[in-house]
């Protein structure tokens, strides 16, 4: 009985957390044998269920089942939910430093309740991005793994775009910093000779406000 209404109750709380999450994905959940010593009375209420810890219903979990009834008694039901999800890994093994190009990643099913760090659902995540560390053929690709590749390198010449509303305006400038995609950098308007702070665009390309 006990079992059964703790199966019933994660099965509820995990859908829940899938659905207000929005989180997509397959879900398997173990729930552990109890010590066939343990004897309860019987309930003369229904029994209760909550979720002790931790605070998502992913992992390891516990679960207070309790009878408040004439009788009342409590005990603690360990269990374990896996979910499942179409995450990015590795095709082969990744030098550090290296770009990831779109052969180097896939998407393979993996049990994220294992996976402690930020995940990624889309290989459009890691293309082009920079390697912080080696990685070994099939291993779960994660944000600590990558960083922003540099697209402007200090020195390069880029052209400068400042734009206002539909108008634009462009102009020779210098970089006085390395950058990647979306990020701000220093820039010399070759022009005037002003030092400015612009957005990373594209290669050899960034972008100013008016």
């Amino acid at each position: 009985m006990l079992i059964g209404v703790t199966q019933g109750f994660l099965e509820f709380t995990v859908e829940d957390y899938l659905a207000t999450s929005q989180t997509e994905g397959r879900y398997e959940i173990e729930v552990k044998q109890l010590d066939p010593r343990l004897r309860m009375p019987m309930c003369d209420k229904e029994l209760t269920a909550t979720l002790e810890s931790p605070a998502r219903p992913l992992g390891r979990v516990t679960v207070k089942v309790a009878c408040e009834g004439t009788s009342p008694w409590t005990v603690f039901v360990p269990a374990q939910v896996r979910l499942f999800r179409d995450i990015v890994t590795t095709t082969r093994a990744l030098r550090r430093a290296g770009i990831v190009e779109p052969e180097d990643v896939t998407l393979r099913e993996r049990d994220i309740s294992l996976i402690n760090q930020g995940y990624l659902t889309s290989v459009d995540q890691a293309i082009g991005q920079k390697l912080t560390r080696p990685m070994v053929a099939d291993q779960v690709m994660t944000l600590v793994h990558m960083e922003q590749a540099d697209v402007i390198s200090k020195g390069d010449q880029v052209v400068i775009t400042a734009r206002s509303g539909t108008l634009s305006v462009r102009m020779p400038g210098e970089a006085l910093s390395n950058g990647g995609l979306r990020e701000q950098i220093r820039v010399k308007n070759l022009n005037s000779q002003r030092v400015i702070k612009a957005q990373v665009t594209a290669p050899g390309q960034v972008e100013v406000a008016m």
